[in-house]
């Protein structure tokens, strides 16, 4: 006789009919894909509500019904390619968008020299895929659950009809959708799957088949031998199973969630879901399965009753004997007192791995991580065949009741796996951050897709982090995501932070040295006409130029400074030889508008023209400030989309400095009225305090209010708790307008975090998640993690980048240098400088 059957042949499954897998049995199973919460991101109050969802969901089901919830996680290299494929098949086509470079850098035509080198630095990195599912199995009532010895793995006859009567399937459908419905809204995202992901395409595989073959990232079609002995391989996969069968492998108590000490502090306590030690963070080739089938109670609590009566009455033979029935009879009085529903629960870990080393390697790992939660593991032996078959989707029913224990609903699922691997954006656009536990990039959209989904108001943001936290790195790699997805962008510096990366982008870089002062031209209109915004930038600036902070111009000095706007802009346009600049405006108030207010018979009174002069006079040819206003160079600001200021040698200088940010603003605030439909950004580093002092609170108060009504959005930087928490304008106007809040490494303020805590309105969960940054990080991978709360979504990820994007943002000053010479070598391009530079670093560390 062989040894060897078709798989096809003892295959439990029949048919797929009326939205359920119908088994060789007569059971009926629906299938669902589940959708969890990203790893680390579950406070205990998330994860209880959870737990509280689940069990009044699964207590709408009939009982004798099945519930098999598998959590599968695979081992593969990520692949920017494979992400980009699996965009465009399954996302490209239902939503009607091109894959050109307005979609953003990393999926762009033609990506851009940073995107491509991060491509090439994440290609190959390990990661950890997850997919979860949920089959809810009816099973033929014309059978019991699988015998405790005997399998159907190789039954293949009948045992009874499917049962399609209308009534019945009806009452099924409705149970189904109200389950659907309060999963759903508990945020445990549930979607039936289809026949094509069940059973496959031409292709692609199915689910079930993947099951059989286990997953992979393998191509199509795959074909291999499955054997049980000597070795239980699938092809070239060696298979094991860690299991819990027996209520003596549990402990006395069970949780839905435990402290994650790796991630706590003193001051707080990061919590971790109880089962995902065995999910998303054991990192091996594995399916947990967790399992339950609900218990007819009356006939289970009357089974019971009578074993207690039995014990009761032995009770005089043996001290156990009695104190099993007291513990029967508690157990009575709190299941019946509080509505219990008795199941019999089941869970496993299957296991596969290239090589049996690794196999026994990962199958310690998995006992481990049962240990470490109070479980005993058991490797199983001749039970895995069955268990592995009975995980068939539509096969829930096979299960052998020896491989089961009796408890509650409510205690069995807190053996489930609640937290899953950290979702992307649904599209690429945003900015490329990590995964805390693997690394793996996933796109973290900051601004639409939360807005679109009501998580937030605007797309302001506030950024605190101490010096060397990572945050000018953080700042600008967003910056730069934001800037290769077409947003105009605007920096107001004061250490020099963006200077590399303005010089990649061949932005404009306005910064002061006595070789190059830092000079604008507000007159320029670039061939547009003088409208009413840009007439009333000008008067205040002029006005600003002439009078103190503290002096009150009148009415009349206000509309002799328009008339002369007016007046100058009208001259120009009869002048085209006369190139439009602060000089010129000058020449013009001493001749021609001297003119028109002495025929007017203007009174000194009203305007004193002489004093006006006078006190502008150092900004004009010869002046002190000539330079200021009268650039030839960099006079298109509108459309320049990369801008920075640097103002860190002029931030107090008492005439200069109120100057340059007027000017600044006036040019962010012309391109957010004119620029419709273009994404607008300006992000403030620490000039905001300086630009804070010098009246210019009330433009910052104007941003952040109204910028959202143009499609842009204020961004401030800071790095000193105090400076937070003193400043009523950082309080009115930036934090309260501000939804998104992205923390760095706060460790040095822990002992005072309370205040941040409570300015910024985070929660104890919020609060554990900001102190537990940086806390566990893998040693072999240098980054730096960011905590970013998007109203009441917040998580942590990584900030990982190529070296080649490291170079673009050092500060280094021996890197620096060098790259500044390989720009010479290269003339001027800094592009390859840097990647040759990069080049040398690798060759030195692999030296």
């Amino acid at each position: 006789m062989s040894n060897y059957r078709e798989l096809e042949s003892v295959l439990p499954l029949f048919s797929y009919e009326n939205d359920f897998l119908v088994s060789k049995q007569g059971d009926l199973t629906a299938c669902y894909s589940l959708t969890l919460p990203p790893l680390f991101t579950l406070s205990q109050a998330e994860a209880e509500n959870l737990h509280g969802a689940l069990v009044k969901a699964f207590r709408l089901l009939p009982s004798k019904s099945l519930v098999w919830k598998q959590d599968w996680f695979v081992q593969s290299a990520y692949s920017d390619f494979q992400g980009r494929a699996k965009f465009g098949s399954e996302f490209g086509s239902k939503l009607g968008y091109g894959f050109g470079a307005d979609l953003g850098s990393d999926l762009g035509s033609e990506p851009s020299f940073l995107s491509r080198a991060n491509s090439r630095f994440f290609e190959g990195k390990p990661v950890l895929d997850h997919t979860c599912y949920l089959w809810i199995t009816f099973p033929n009532p014309e059978k019991k659950l699988g015998d405790s010895s005997l399998s159907n793995l190789f039954r293949s006859h009948w045992v009874g009809e499917p049962f399609f009567r209308k009534g019945l399937m009806e009452s099924y459908q409705a149970v189904l959708a109200q389950i659907e419905h309060l999963l759903n809204a508990d945020g445990m995202g549930m979607h039936r799957l289809s026949e094509d992901v069940l059973l496959g395409t031409p292709g692609a595989k199915g689910v079930i088949e993947s099951y059989l073959l286990m997953p992979s990232n393998r191509s199509f079609p795959e074909i291999h031998d499955m054997e049980f002995k000597p070795d239980w391989k699938i092809g070239d996969q060696f298979l094991g199973m860690v299991s819990l069968s027996s209520l003596g492998q549990l402990p006395l108590e069970l949780e839905t969630s435990k402290v994650f000490e790796p991630y706590s502090t003193d001051l707080s306590k990061y919590y971790l879901g109880f089962a995902s030690p065995l999910g998303q963070a054991l990192d091996c080739n594995h399916i947990y399965s967790q399992v339950f089938q609900l218990e007819e109670s009356e006939k289970y609590y009357s089974s019971l009753e009578s074993k207690r009566l039995r014990l009761h009455a032995l009770s005089r033979y043996s001290r156990a004997n009695e104190l099993a029935s007291d513990s029967i009879a508690a157990y009575l009085d709190e299941a019946i007192r509080e509505g219990k529903t008795p199941v019999k629960g089941h869970a496993n870990i299957l296991i596969w791995a290239d090589s049996s080393l690794e196999l026994k390697k990962a199958i310690r790992e998995a006992s481990a991580s049962l240990s470490k939660l109070g479980l005993v593991p058991k490797t199983e032996t001749w039970g895995a065949p069955q268990l592995y078959w009975a995980g068939i989707p539509g096969n829930a029913a096979a299960l052998p009741t020896n491989e089961c224990f009796h408890c509650n609903l409510d205690q069995l699922i807190c053996l489930f796996n609640l937290e899953g691997a950290s979702a992307s954006g649904v599209l690429p656009k945003g900015l490329r951050l990590g995964e805390r536990r693997y690394g793996q990039p996933v796109w973290v959209d900051l601004s639409d897709e939360p807005m679109q989904k009501g998580w937030i108001t605007n797309r302001n943001k506030f950024i605190l982090g101490p010096s060397g936290s990572g945050k000018s790195f953080f700042t600008n790699h967003m910056v730069r995501s934001y800037f290769e997805q077409g947003t105009h962008v605007v920096l107001v510096d004061v250490g020099h932070s963006y200077q590399g990366l303005c010089e990649l982008v061949e932005g404009y870089y306005f910064t002061y040295s006595e070789e190059s002062p830092i000079c604008f031209n507000p007159f320029f209109l670039d061939g547009e006409v003088l409208d009413t915004e840009k007439k009333e930038s000008l008067k205040t600036l002029l006005l600003a130029l002439w009078k103190k902070e503290d002096e009150v111009f009148r009415r009349s000095e206000y509309v002799a400074i328009s008339n002369a706007l007016k007046a100058y802009y009208e001259f120009l346009g009869d002048s085209p030889g006369i190139f439009p600049c602060f000089d010129s405006f000058y020449e013009f108030l001493q001749t021609g508008f001297s003119s028109m207010i002495s025929a007017e018979k203007v009174n000194s009174r009203d305007f004193d023209l002489g004093n006006f002069l006078y006190v502008l006079r150092p900004f004009y040819r010869g002046g002190e400030f000539d330079y200021l206003l009268n650039a030839r160079e960099n006079l298109n600001l509108l459309d320049q989309r990369f801008i920075v200021f640097e103002l860190d040698k002029i931030k107090d200088h008492p005439i200069l400095f109120p100057v340059v940010t007027l000017i600044i603003m006036e040019i962010f605030i012309s391109k957010m009225r004119k620029l419709k439909g273009q994404r607008k950004m300006i992000l403030i580093e620490e000039a905001w305090k300086a630009i804070a002092k010098e009246g210019m609170a009330e433009y910052i108060k104007y941003l952040f209010k109204t910028v959202r009504k143009f499609f842009g959005e204020a961004i401030v930087v800071t790095q000193e708790v105090d400076d937070i928490i003193q400043s009523p304008v950082i309080k009115d106007a930036i934090i309260n307008n501000s939804d998104c809040k992205i923390l760095l490494d706060q460790s040095k303020y822990q002992n005072k975090f309370e205040l941040i805590q409570k300015l910024l309105g985070l929660t104890e969960k919020e609060k554990s998640m900001v102190l537990s940054i940086n806390r566990a990080n893998d040693p072999s991978r240098k980054y730096k993690e960011v905590f970013i709360g998007l109203g009441s979504h917040s998580q942590v990820f990584r900030t990982e980048v190529s070296l080649e994007e490291y170079l673009t943002y050092t500060t280094e000053e021996k890197e620096k240098l060098r790259i500044e010479e390989l720009c010479r070598l290269h003339g001027g391009n800094r592009e390859k400088a840097i990647a040759q530079l990069a080049e040398e670093l690798r060759q030195s560390s692999s030296g």
